[in-house]
């Protein structure tokens, strides 16, 4: 399994990092959708009712999937014109990742990095509402990461 993420800029680490991530019986892609604070703030509000900048939201297209065999033929209507499963899409506002960088201490390119794999993970249906649920999200961010040279 490939995974194509559709942006105006191109992640080719991120991509070759997903690669074979799950069980899937086709390529998978995503939506990457980059945003100002005002824009996201204003997506968070409608979608959420959280009147906030955040970093990064994500629009998943499949419920239930997490650590499951995708297969296509369960989900026709979400195949792209490629071909490709579509996930959904991820909302990520640069201006918040940037501050993120400067208050955590790491590279701009990590937190952007982290943000998108972390948007990804939602897609996958990973969430970090319970310990255990956000302990199992962190150790496939951590696997992907890894997978690219990337490390705190």
């Amino acid at each position: 399994m490939k995974y194509h993420l559709y942006s105006e800029k191109e992640f080719p680490q991120i991509e070759e990092a997903l690669e074979n991530f799950v069980d899937c019986d086709a390529d998978v892609a995503a939506e990457l959708v980059f945003a100002s604070a005002e824009e996201i703030r204003e997506t968070n509000r409608v979608q959420r009712g959280i009147d906030a900048v955040t970093d990064v939201l994500s629009f998943p297209t499949l419920d239930g999937i997490r650590g499951k065999k995708l297969r296509k033929k369960k989900f026709p209507y979400e195949i792209d014109e490629e071909g490709n499963l579509f996930l959904g899409s991820i909302m990520l506002c640069e201006e918040r990742a940037r501050e993120q960088a400067e208050e955590y201490g790491h590279s701009y390119e990590r937190e952007l990095h982290y943000l998108i794999v972390h948007g990804v993970m939602h897609l996958f249906g990973y969430d970090h509402m319970t310990d255990e649920d956000k302990a199992q999200m962190r150790e496939k961010e951590e696997e992907i990461l890894t997978r690219m040279g990337i490390t705190r």
